[in-house]
């Protein structure tokens, strides 16, 4: 590292023992990173493409207002995402304000009294519990006479394929598959394994639904599941394709008629796609798409960063510093809850919003236990930028992702890793 740029870590409160540390990792991954900026490369193409191929125009960034009736720039960027994905149609509104909201869109839009729902990767994400009525919830589906069924997976990570073809039955109506691990160590899904186990879902039940919770998932890998056969993908503008322009904003796309069912419920009967104004926004979601391949191969670095700088410390990372990667998200297992405060706050501390803020873990909406968030954002909760959060609750695990930049991402780790040093819960003095 030359002695400008040394400075400049000194001066944000990385020490040089820290900087040595980091330099020593990041070398080692030259070849990974060139790999990732590849990728970055053939999903910029791509969504270019998407763009051209639908005539995105000055025009489509006009603003609507009202019942937003024939707004140009809504439909497009809807084409735009269909092709993008590999779906027939798309739902893009900022009327969706979470993934959540997405998700509960579109299992609510897709399912009818009588009907089940299969999850064959285990227990969802937390604020999925309250959706479904596993914790119950005012206007959840089991209130709506919507049953749930969960097969787990195996102990070594593997789909229990006797166990989901145990449970698929006549009420099998949809299979949501979590990309993602949410709060659980367990290994992303990648696209080629949620081909297979779509592959054995229909073969068993071809009319069933099948909708992949894509979050943190886009631009990843050169596939994205409906092109592997899902039937619906869904999830928020605030993370990957948003490009941490999108200020709002959720997606739903996939098959005609499960994207429209999404729109009557995200409107009214009758009204569907037809209506919801843009409001202003769109030329930050045409944007932030247009730079979200670059954006996920910056958080990409700095997960693997992050994986490989604390392997190296002793401490459970999922996935390891080796492995392939199916989305941005990093895990980190500390078993002390003081490492896992401290790491949240060098995220925080290394923010450009909020720097000087100290996050503690609160009694969050959705979750069942307190929760530690990091999150120093331009736009509020998103996870596409530098992020990490976490359940005070035993392994006491991190889970970071973002960072809108490469160069922002590793400052993020350095600093988290500042704040662990300082604390005397990592020894670096062997390392160096």
């Amino acid at each position: 590292m030359n002695q400008l740029l040394q400075e400049q870590y000194e001066r944000l409160g990385i020490s040089p023992e820290v900087s040595a540390f980091g330099e020593k990792i990041e070398a080692s991954l030259k070849q990974r990173f060139e790999e990732i900026d590849a990728r970055a490369e053939y999903n910029q193409l791509k969504v270019l493409k998407a763009m051209q191929d639908n005539r995105v125009s000055a025009e489509c960034f006009n603003t609507t207002s009202g019942y937003g009736y024939n707004d140009l720039g809504r439909d497009t960027l809807e084409k735009v995402y269909a092709s993008c994905f590999g779906g027939e149609d798309a739902l893009v509104r900022p009327q969706i304000t979470c993934g959540t909201h997405a998700l509960a869109l579109a299992l609510m839009s897709n399912l009818r009294p009588g009907d089940e729902l299969l999850s064959p990767v285990g227990k969802p994400y937390d604020t999925l519990e309250e959706v479904i009525g596993i914790r119950p919830s005012k206007g959840s589906l089991a209130e709506y006479g919507i049953t749930y069924r969960q097969v787990d997976l195996l102990a070594d990570g593997e789909f229990d394929y006797e166990g989901i073809r145990a449970a698929i039955n006549e009420r099998t109506h949809l299979v949501t598959i979590q990309r993602s691990k949410g709060y659980a160590p367990r290994k992303t899904l990648s696209v080629e394994r949620i081909g297979k186990l779509i592959a054995f879902i229909k073969d068993i039940k071809p009319d069933v639904i099948c909708m992949v919770d894509n979050c943190y998932g886009e631009f990843v890998e050169e596939r994205e599941p409906i092109e592997v056969g899902a039937d619906m993908i869904v999830g928020s503008l605030i993370k990957n394709p948003g490009g941490g322009l999108a200020p709002i904003g959720g997606y739903i796309v996939g098959k005609k008629e499960c994207v429209e069912n999404a729109a009557y419920r995200l409107t009214s009967p009758g009204l569907g796609k037809e209506v919801g104004a843009s409001l202003g926004i769109l030329q930050s979601f045409y944007q932030g798409l247009f730079l979200a391949p670059t954006v996920v191969s910056g958080a990409l670095k700095g997960a693997i960063f992050a994986a490989n700088i604390y392997e190296k410390l002793g401490f459970d990372v999922v996935p390891d510093g080796s492995e392939s990667r199916h989305d941005i998200i990093q895990a980190i297992s500390f078993h002390n809850p003081d490492a896992l405060i401290a790491f949240c706050e060098g995220i925080q501390a290394a923010a450009p919003v909020d720097s000087y803020v100290t996050p503690e873990p609160w009694a969050m909406p959705g979750y069942d236990s307190d929760v530690i968030m990091a999150a120093g954002a331009f736009v509020q909760g998103s996870s596409i930028e530098l992020s990490a959060d976490g359940p005070i609750k035993p392994p006491y695990a991190v889970y970071f992702q973002g960072g809108l930049t490469w160069y922002h991402a590793k400052l993020g780790i350095l600093k988290s890793l500042q704040k662990l040093k300082e604390r005397k819960l990592v020894n670096l003095d062997a390392l160096c």
